[in-house]
C-alpha cells in the first residue's frame, strides 16, 4: 500500500493542528479527481472535512473506494433529505439535564468534555449536535461535576464529546482528580478515536495520569476496519494496556466500508492482536446526511451470524442499536 510520509518527530498537538481540512487537499494528497466532490458542497460549512495525518497515511492513493477514505470524504448524497433520518436521531436533548452532561442510563453519566475531534466521520450521529450550547469550560465543568457529586446512583463516568483525548493532559488530570473525590464513582470510561487517528497522543505523560488514577480506566476505541491499524496503533494500545486500562472497541456497520463478513472477521482478529476486545457493532444511527451508509437489519443479522461461524464468541461484538428513551443499548435479536 502506498502511504504518505509523516514527520516522525511531530508531537501529537502538532499533528492535530495540521489535520487536513479541505476536500481539495484530500484529493491532492491522495491523487484523486478533484471533480469527485467540489469544495463548495454546502454541508461542509457546518461539518467540514477533518482528517489527521497518521490516518491519512493508511489510505491508498488513487483509490476512491478505499474503506478509510469513504468514512471521511464528503459525499454529495449527504445533502439529500431522506425520510426517517433526522439531525437528532438519539434525541439526546431529552437526557441533557444541564449543559455538558448527558444522563441516559441508570448508573452512568456522560461528560461532554469537548466538542473537538481529531477526525470528522461522515456518519457521525453528533454531526448536527449543538456544541455551541454545550461548550466546555471550568464553570460548565464544575456544574457538571456538582451534578455527579449530588447523585449517588452514578457509579460510572463516560468522558466523551467530541473526543476527550483532544484535551491537554492537565485538563484530563483535573477531571480524574475531581472525580476521584466522589466515593460513589467507581469507573471511568473514555470514548476515543485518538489512539487510532493519532497514536502519538498516548504519551508518557498521559500514561502516567491514567496509571496513577484510583480508577481502572476502560478505554473504548472506535475502529471500523482492520486497515486502520498499523504498528504505531499497536504501540499506542500497548501503552494504554500498561497503565492497567481495559481496551474495548465499538464499530459502526457501514455500507461500502465493512459490510462483509470477511472484513468484520479480519477487524475482530486485528483488534485482538492489538489487545483490544470487540464490544459493540452498531447499526447506523439514522442521522441526516448518512443514509447512504445504512444497511437493513436483515443484512446486519446475516453478517453477525456469519461471524459466529468463524470466530470464538469473545471476538464477536454484540449487534446493537440505540433507541431513544431506552435504559440501555438494545441488542438486536439474531433469530427474529
Amino acid at each position: 500500500m502506498t502511504t504518505i510520509a509523516l514527520q516522525q518527530t511531530a508531537s501529537w498537538q502538532e499533528i492535530l493542528s495540521g489535520t487536513v481540512r479541505e476536500a481539495s487537499e484530500l484529493c491532492r494528497l491522495l491523487e484523486l479527481d478533484k471533480s469527485s466532490l467540489p469544495d463548495s458542497h454546502p454541508l461542509l460549512k457546518n461539518f467540514p472535512v477533518r482528517v489527521p495525518g497518521p490516518y491519512l497515511s493508511r489510505i491508498k492513493k488513487g483509490c476512491p473506494d478505499d474503506p478509510l477514505l469513504l468514512q471521511v470524504f464528503p459525499d454529495p448524497r449527504e445533502a439529500h433529505q431522506v425520510a426517517g433520518y433526522s439531525e437528532n436521531p438519539l434525541q439526546e436533548d431529552q437526557a441533557n439535564p444541564l449543559p455538558g452532561i448527558l444522563h441516559k442510563y441508570n448508573g452512568r453519566a456522560l461528560l461532554l468534555a469537548t466538542g473537538g475531534c481529531a477526525i470528522h466521520c461522515r456518519y457521525c450521529f453528533r454531526r448536527h449536535f449543538p456544541y455551541e450550547d454545550q461548550l466546555p469550560g471550568k464553570d460548565l465543568w464544575q456544574h457538571s461535576l456538582e451534578y455527579i457529586r449530588d447523585d449517588n446512583s452514578i457509579n460510572e463516568i463516560i468522558l466523551s464529546g467530541g473526543d476527550p483525548l483532544t484535551l491537554p493532559d492537565r485538563y484530563l488530570a483535573w477531571f480524574l482528580d475531581e472525580l476521584s473525590t466522589f466515593s460513589h464513582v467507581r469507573r471511568i470510561r473514555i470514548h476515543t478515536r485518538l489512539p487510532i487517528m493519532i497514536p502519538e497522543r498516548i504519551t508518557a505523560g498521559l500514561s502516567q495520569i491514567l496509571a496513577n488514577s484510583r480508577f481502572r480506566t476502560i478505554v473504548v476505541l472506535h475502529s471500523n476496519h482492520a486497515q486502520e491499524f498499523d504498528v504505531s496503533v499497536d504501540e499506542a494500545c500497548n501503552r494504554l494496556q500498561a497503565t492497567g486500562a481495559v481496551l474495548l472497541n465499538q464499530s459502526v456497520l457501514l455500507k461500502g466500508v465493512n459490510d462483509s463478513a470477511e472484513t468484520l472477521v479480519e477487524l475482530s482478529e486485528r483488534l485482538f492482536s492489538a489487545g483490544v476486545l470487540p464490544y459493540y457493532l452498531h447499526v447506523l444511527d439514522k442521522v441526516q446526511g448518512a443514509a447512504h451508509f445504512d444497511l437493513t437489519e436483515a443484512q446486519a443479522i446475516a453478517l453477525v451470524r456469519q461471524m459466529q461461524t468463524r470466530l470464538p464468541g469473545y471476538l464477536v461484538p454484540r449487534l446493537v442499536r440505540e433507541v431513544p428513551g431506552e435504559g440501555a443499548k438494545s441488542s438486536i435479536d439474531l433469530n427474529p
